[in-house]
């Protein structure tokens, strides 16, 4: 790509030209002098006048671009400037006709790949150690932001007055009807039966039963009987446990499953229609806020997440630099530091790296991903093309007349001054074919 004329070639360029025109008045004064003594200075003469004719006339075509020529006020000069606003709208309708109309752009995206690419960046160790130091540093700033006072006493407030406003009722009662809609709470419930289920057959939980059996069982104490009584009784109690939360997770169709059902249902029901428990539900709620203590630990909470999640951002600042050589201490990380660096970050980047890696291995997911860019591009293209034609319309016109001017001179300045030199030499050469061709009329 060319680069711009600097002002010390441009000038050297205009030099040469101007140093040609007057070379051909110099060469046309002399042969128009010498033409009595040799019939031949006559096609000197012509070639040097029409040069001059040539080399003036593309001077003016020249400058006439860019200002007046010699200052006049002559019509149609200055073109460039005059004219400024009408090259920011053609240059304008020339960009969103030829490279942001909607088949183009969409035509460029399907080449583009975004699904295959977003995998590969994602999925590289390094761009995704890249990504999480910029979220990183991102949310550390917008954390310690909002670690003042002013936000902590606002977010306790708000969130208090938020509360207040909400019908807990009305809903419980729709969370309720989108939780059990299409029995989409089973598989919730069935991981809670298998988890109680697992709790019961731990041994600690069990001794602990079997010694609060054993404390109840006072007579059985009197004839030492009481631990073995106890021991036994509570092997029964989760044994019998056991079985029925296994039932119950793996039959769907269990009695008490279905009574469980009914009795969310019951409930959802009751939160929408029983004015009265509603009325109940809001009590608990306003006495619960309007419990002193909670803003108190509403606000601590909020300062305790912002405090912890500062110090593992920090924690990367804090790593202590890496030793050169060898046999000089711990490994470092990729970033020369020694020590645990941030854990939200190492998690960020270890998530990134496999959620790449995932979309590099599920073709049908990356092809969604393209479908996605090119479903939603031709809004995306609608919405701004007419934006950016504005915009550019706008800069182009607030663009100072002569700064715009000389960027421009500068720009194609020295390809300008060719022309001028071009003008003067097919200028002479067309002035003295005319000369000889009225010769050899003449003769």
């Amino acid at each position: 790509m060319d680069e711009p004329t600097s002002p010390r070639d441009l000038a050297r360029m205009k030099r040469i030209a101007l140093a040609l025109l007057g070379a051909a008045a110099v060469l046309y004064v002399a042969a128009t002098l010498l033409e009595p003594r040799h019939a031949a200075w006559g096609y000197v003469a012509a070639f040097g006048e029409a040069a001059m004719v040539g080399a003036v006339a593309d001077w003016f075509a020249v400058v006439a671009l860019f200002r007046h020529p010699l200052g006049l006020p002559i019509p149609h000069t200055a073109v460039i400037p005059a004219g400024k606003r009408r090259i920011g709208r053609s240059l304008a309708d020339f960009l969103c006709a030829h490279f942001l109309s909607t088949e183009q752009v969409l035509e460029k995206l399907g080449r583009f790949g975004a699904g295959n690419r977003l995998a590969d960046c994602l999925a590289d160790p390094h761009h995704a150690e890249q990504l999480s130091k910029h979220a990183g540093a991102t949310l550390r700033y917008g954390l310690a932001s909002f670690d003042d006072e002013r936000v902590r006493r606002f977010v306790g407030t708000t969130l208090l007055a938020l509360l207040a406003r909400l019908d807990l009722g009305r809903t419980l009662s729709q969370l309720l009807g989108v939780a059990t809609s299409g029995a989409r709470h089973h598989a919730v419930l069935e991981l809670v039966l298998r988890r109680l289920a697992a709790l019961l057959g731990d041994a600690q939980i069990t001794q602990r039963m079997a010694e609060i059996i054993a404390g109840e069982v006072k007579l059985l104490k009197l004839v030492g009987l009481d631990e073995l009584a106890g021991r036994y009784a509570a092997a029964k109690v989760v044994a019998g446990m056991t079985r029925l939360l296994a039932e119950m997770a793996c039959d769907p169709s269990h009695p008490l499953r279905g009574r469980f059902d009914e009795y969310l249902a019951d409930l959802a029901h009751r939160l929408q229609a029983d004015a009265a428990l509603r009325e109940r539900v809001e009590e608990a709620k306003h006495a619960l806020l309007g419990h002193a203590p909670l803003a108190t630990w509403l606000q601590g909470l909020w300062s305790s997440l912002l405090a912890a999640l500062l110090r593992d951002l920090d924690a990367d600042e804090r790593a202590s630099p890496c030793a050169t050589g060898e046999g000089q201490g711990p490994a470092c990380d990729t970033e020369g530091r020694r020590g645990s660096g941030s854990l939200l970050r190492a998690q960020l980047a270890s998530a990134a790296v496999a959620l790449g890696r995932q979309l590099q291995g599920d073709a049908a997911m990356r092809g969604w991903i393209d479908a996605q860019v090119l479903a939603a591009a031709p809004r995306w293209i609608d919405s701004y093309r007419e934006r950016i034609r504005q915009y550019v319309v706008a800069r182009v016109e607030s663009w100072d007349a002569a700064e715009m001017t000389d960027e421009l001179e500068r720009s194609i300045g020295r390809d300008l001054q060719f022309i001028r030199i071009n003008g003067t030499l097919v200028g002479g050469l067309v002035g003295l074919a005319i000369h000889a061709a009225t010769e050899l009329f003449k003769a």
